[in-house]
């Protein structure tokens, strides 16, 4: 099958904003990422500066200069990098990897992810089964949606910008949430689908349900429309 090369890790994210470099770098997609996390999560807990780390229960490690609410729950495998807010009611679930300077917020659930350096899940978010790139944020209420409602496998479809012919690429699985690139803005209570996948610099329009790939430098508008952003 030919690869996409508009949807790899390559193209998507910047790899010196996350501790899961190492891990990232193996596989030429985000998704195949996926099944790896939790692993990977325990064995970089494992080799953390405890002068720079507390391991808060097993396999929770937080960075001392986060700041984790008391109403927040911290299941492992976990990682909170330095001058992260985890806030009031987070739900951390596990395999959660999350980088510097982020925003985990009220309410906010988090399972099997990577979240980049600086990203935002502020208000009321679901994310799982997702990797969020540096300094990406997504609108109060918005939500992945990681598994089909007919249960099948997910693919990732869509239009390869370089060569202007459509794509469909078999994931090989049943749960996929969403693979938002570097500055990435999702809209309040938008909906993003299986198999989504966000190029850098891309907004979502507020109140949006998103399926599939939107290329890099777009705006994706009320009725699913894509347009490119002017310079």
């Amino acid at each position: 099958m030919k690869s996409v090369n508009a949807v790899t890790i390559k193209e998507l994210y910047d790899l010196s904003h996350t501790e899961a470099k190492p891990l990232m770098e193996q596989y030429t997609y985000p998704w195949e990422v996926l099944p790896h996390i939790g692993e990977f999560i325990v064995k970089l807990g494992e080799s953390l500066p405890k002068e720079e780390y507390t391991e808060v229960a097993e396999h929770v490690w937080v960075h001392k200069t986060a700041k984790v609410f008391a109403s927040a729950y911290l299941a492992g495998p976990a990682i909170i990098g330095a001058e992260t807010e985890v806030r009031q009611c987070a739900f951390v679930r596990g395999n959660a990897l999350v980088g510097k300077g982020c925003v985990i917020g009220n309410s906010t659930e988090l399972k099997n992810v990577i979240i980049f350096d600086n990203v935002q899940v502020p208000h009321y978010n679901y994310v799982g089964d997702s990797i969020l790139g540096f300094k990406s944020h997504m609108g109060a209420g918005s939500i992945t949606s990681n598994v089909k409602s007919d249960k099948t496998l997910v693919h990732v479809k869509g239009m390869d910008p370089e060569t202007n012919e459509k794509f469909d690429l078999e994931t090989g699985l049943k749960k996929f949430g969403a693979m938002l690139g570097n500055h990435v803005e999702v809209g309040c209570n938008s909906v993003l689908n299986p198999g989504t996948v966000i190029g850098s610099n891309s907004n979502v329009y507020p109140l949006s349900p998103v399926r599939g790939f939107v290329p890099a430098e777009s705006i994706y508008k009320t009725g699913g429309v894509i347009v490119k952003k002017h310079a």
